[in-house]
């Protein structure tokens, strides 16, 4: 396994990222992780690390670069559920920051960097993302029909909102197929946002996976958070390489 850490250039900045591919020389499959809104750290590496070992070359870009280098949060302040309320308001501003526009600009500069790199296959990536990264998934799936085969999202909140570039909006530009896995416990995306966002991608005819994995809450896959659900980590793993397997399967 080849683990190291990046720097990408992009239209704003450079973003740091974990890169992982599997010894030898490939050709390997994309895989391009969005992360969750606690950034670049030990957990997300050791997940693109379990992605690669199946074959996959994997990016875990910072989405925050244009704010903040990683590390964004402390190992402290991720296991004291008392803590999360003061770590969600220094990153909610920065969350904010990635619009549409910036999320599709991003996703040319990551996928052009992963293509460019040796032993890694031509041709368009599975997408997954986890919390905060599962929205921002769907956007550059969205944002970029064309180079992204597959998507799949883990505790993603914030799709469906009052706003005019809500995400749910803009399923009609979906070539992909995708996959959603839902947390029972979420107050960022409701049984009655699922629906709505579930109504939207089949009256746009995308090919669709929506589930709730019950009595999880959300950031069940976390293990470094107070959020960790392992029954539903293990689920989560099972649907991810069903969903690789199908996209983009390795010989």
């Amino acid at each position: 396994m080849q683990t190291s850490t990046v720097q990408i250039p992009t239209r704003d900045g450079v973003a740091e990222a974990y890169l992982v591919k599997p010894d030898g020389d490939g050709p390997f499959p994309g895989v391009l992780m969005f992360m969750d809104a606690f950034g670049l750290r030990p957990r997300l590496a050791e997940m693109a690390e379990r992605i690669a070992e199946r074959g996959y070359a994997v990016l875990v870009p910072n989405l925050f670069y244009r704010s903040a280098r990683s590390p964004l949060v402390s190992a402290e302040e991720l296991a004291d559920p008392e803590k999360r309320g003061a770590v969600f308001g220094r990153l909610a501003p920065m969350m904010k920051e990635l619009t549409p526009a910036r999320v599709g600009a991003d996703t040319d500069a990551y996928l052009d960097y992963l293509a460019a790199q040796p032993g890694v296959a031509a041709g368009p990536v599975v997408a997954v993302g986890y919390c905060m990264g599962g929205r921002n998934a769907l956007r550059a799936t969205e944002e970029r029909p064309g180079r992204i085969k597959a998507l799949a999202s883990f505790h993603a909140g914030g799709i469906v909102t009052d706003e005019p570039d809500s995400a749910h909006l803009a399923v009609g530009s979906i070539t992909a197929e995708v996959y959603f896995a839902f947390a029972d416990h979420d107050r960022s995306m409701s049984a009655e946002q699922i629906k709505t966002f579930e109504a939207a991608l089949a009256d746009a005819g995308v090919t669709y996976t929506s589930e709730v994995y019950e009595g999880a809450p959300h950031g069940f896959t976390m293990s470094d958070t107070a959020m960790y659900d392992e029954a539903a980590e293990q689920r989560h793993w099972t649907n991810l390489f069903a969903v690789l397997d199908r996209a983009l399967p390795v010989s």
